[in-house]
């Protein structure tokens, strides 16, 4: 192999670092949700939004609310396995836990 072309490969694997780095960036900042979500009727879609928040937490909290019941306060999710003191200081502004809706006989 001649030293362009090897020159040329180094420089097409940088360009393509640079390029995969970028787009990784952009996919890893979501926008939070505008407004606080209720951990109790909360979608899988809806918590996604919540920083730190992919797909298989979502679906966990969405999970423990179906099998144990509603949420009482927010630090409830620390239960969940996954969340963490941390994580959860970053989604409290976006959470919030409504009142359990009683359903009517």
């Amino acid at each position: 192999m001649s030293w362009s072309l090897a020159s040329r490969r180094c420089s097409a694997a940088l360009i393509l670092i640079v390029i995969l780095s970028f787009s990784t960036d952009s996919l890893a900042k979501k926008k939070p949700p505008a407004h606080p979500i209720d951990l109790n009727t909360a979608t899988v879609k809806e918590l996604e939004q919540l920083p730190d928040v992919g797909p298989a937490t979502a679906k966990a909290i969405v999970d423990f609310r179906a099998k144990g019941g509603h949420f009482r306060r927010v630090t409830d999710l620390l239960v969940i396995r996954g969340i963490s003191e941390a994580k959860l200081n970053k989604m409290r502004p976006y959470i919030t836990v409504g009142p359990v809706q009683k359903k009517s006989p």
